[in-house]
């Protein structure tokens, strides 16, 4: 399909438990990390959207939604794989208290895949893979998600990477961020891409 994503989801509790019908969103709370992430920047609201639209943000821009036992962060810097794009993946795995949370980098040109995972704002598990370099990181114990996709490495080595990086990525999303797949409605109605963002630009 080609998804660009640039995605920071937390939940307190098991996804498939949490990301369900009726989530009432907290636009105060949502202000609250968006100022947290940028201190020293002017942030202006400018609305509210869902998460089908704002993966991928202009880059003046970022997204923030959150819930009773949730949060989610659309930032286009999280691509920037830098110390930066780390800082935003911190803080918002730490706004949680006792959340897990997992940032997810894809990209619809570049084909490669950051994927970060943390427990309670500690980091467990950093990744990144690409269809031409192969493994480029590879620290913290592998979650039970990947474990077809490095089975397909051990049979034919890393270069070039043997599958591809936006099903690893979507398959950890499923797995360990939403409980189901991001486009998937479920049988109770409920799809990711439907969860209300507030809209902030930066200046």
């Amino acid at each position: 399909m080609g998804w660009s994503v640039a995605l920071a989801c937390a939940s307190r509790g098991e996804p498939a438990e949490v990301f369900r019908p009726g989530l009432v969103p907290d636009p105060e709370a949502a202000a609250a990390l968006a100022g947290a992430l940028y201190p020293g920047a002017r942030l202006t609201e400018t609305g509210e959207t869902v998460l089908d639209f704002a993966l991928w943000p202009y880059e003046d821009e970022l997204f923030a939604g959150v819930f009773d036992r949730a949060l989610l962060l659309c930032d286009r810097r999280l691509f920037g794989l830098d110390d930066d794009a780390r800082r935003i993946a911190d803080t918002a795995a730490a706004a949680l208290p006792g959340a897990r949370c997992g940032v997810l980098v894809l990209h619809s040109v570049i084909a490669g895949c950051w994927f970060r995972w943390y427990d309670s704002g500690e980091l467990r598990r950093d990744v990144f893979v690409t269809a031409e370099d192969g493994v480029v990181v590879d620290q913290g114990d592998r979650l039970p998600a990947e474990a077809p996709f490095w089975a397909a490495v051990g049979e034919a080595g890393d270069v070039p990477l043997p599958f591809d990086p936006e099903e690893f990525g979507l398959a950890l999303a499923r797995a360990h961020m939403f409980g189901r797949g991001i486009a998937d409605r479920g049988d109770d109605g409920f799809l990711p891409l439907e969860l209300p963002l507030r809209r902030f630009k930066l200046s």
